[in-house]
């Protein structure tokens, strides 16, 4: 439900906040994992939870089989087409369009529910990792038979017992995300150039293995410097190497990297309170809110205010927010769009 906050000094209108959604299980249903089909979201679900802007403490992994479908993640829309594959993590702020027409299955999991070794594998606490997949040829159906398969064991409760059915789940899942983290599998390097691919797979290793230590960087330290050389320094690499890093592996330079979780950052603390600029400004070790605002707006297209105005509309559009969207097929135009809910179908 979205909460309401106190009505402010000089009677202005209380601002409706984004809610953190805990996952819920189903009655008589494991606790972790919930697999359902849209249409079942459809039914179970409040039309205006699936409309409203929120932030799930948990994974929410869907294929779309059938439509066209909108949804949102961290301030950027996605346009699926039939057989894309959309994961969003925990604590990333989240919104459906309209579900009519699209027909898919949706897996919700907590990420304590996986096992150490298939989390690490998967990376499921990257958060930078891709919101939209699509995988094709082999990789997509083996991606339909993993999925297709949790959602016959998930319905088929009763048929051994809690505990067994319980790790049954486990696994099924464990080979699900294993299969949407590496839809395309290892690299064929061809005939006579074995020696080559060793040397060029090493040097992606290499440069993985560099950026993968940049990203973890600046996720603990972004509040506090924005400088690649800071960064540099630190990992003990020289500037040019972190942004060759970053742009194999994220398409962007190490400056645009560390500037976008920054703008980041600042959008979900907009979103999601009452804090003024001034003091958004100090958390993100800005000077100033001056800079703070000039930074913003350069990055986002837009002031501090504006997008928390834009992004709290009725709609939950976030407009001019410069923050682009995706779309995974030619056909169709953009729509608004809204929000899902959440665990044990949100709802």
């Amino acid at each position: 439900m979205v909460k309401m906050r106190q009505r402010r000094e000089g009677g202005a209108e209380p601002v409706p906040e984004i809610p953190e959604v805990a996952f819920s299980a189903p009655a008589g249903r494991p606790a972790g994992v919930e697999v359902m089909t849209l249409a079942e979201l459809r039914e179970r679900a409040d039309a205006c939870q699936l409309s409203t802007p929120h932030r799930p403490g948990f994974h929410h992994l869907l294929r779309l089989d059938r439509g066209r479908l909108v949804h949102s993640v961290d301030f950027r829309e996605h346009v699926l087409a039939p057989g894309d594959l959309l994961w969003s993590r925990p604590g990333q702020v989240q919104h459906f369009g309209d579900l009519n027409g699209a027909e898919g299955l949706l897996v919700l999991f907590e990420a304590g529910f996986l096992d150490p070794a298939t989390a690490a594998a998967a990376r499921i606490e990257d958060w930078y990792g891709p919101a939209v997949r699509h995988p094709e040829g082999a990789a997509a159906q083996a991606v339909d038979d993993a999925l297709r398969q949790l959602h016959r064991e998930f319905g088929a409760l009763g048929g051994l017992p809690l505990e067994v059915h319980l790790e049954v789940l486990r696994h099924l899942l464990a080979v699900l995300v294993l299969r949407a983290a590496h839809p395309g599998g290892a690299a064929n390097s061809g005939p006579g150039r074995v020696g080559a691919g060793r040397r060029e797979g090493a040097e992606a290793c290499e440069a993985g293995e560099t950026y993968l230590r940049f990203r973890d960087a600046v996720e603990r330290e972004f509040t506090r410097s924005r400088r690649v050389a800071d960064y540099a320094r630190s990992l003990g690499y020289a500037p040019r190497t972190l942004s060759r890093a970053t742009e194999a592996a994220a398409g962007v330079g190490a400056k645009e990297f560390i500037d976008r979780r920054v703008v980041l950052e600042a959008k979900r603390l907009l979103a999601h309170g009452d804090q003024s600029a001034a003091r958004i400004a100090d958390r993100l070790g800005f000077a100033d809110a001056t800079n703070f605002s000039k930074f913003f707006q350069r990055r986002a297209g837009t002031t501090p205010i504006a997008f928390r105005a834009a992004v709290r509309g009725g709609s939950g559009r976030e407009q001019n927010s410069g923050t682009g969207r995706e779309q995974s097929s030619g056909t169709g135009r953009e729509q608004n769009s809204g929000t899902v809910a959440g665990g044990g179908a949100g709802a």
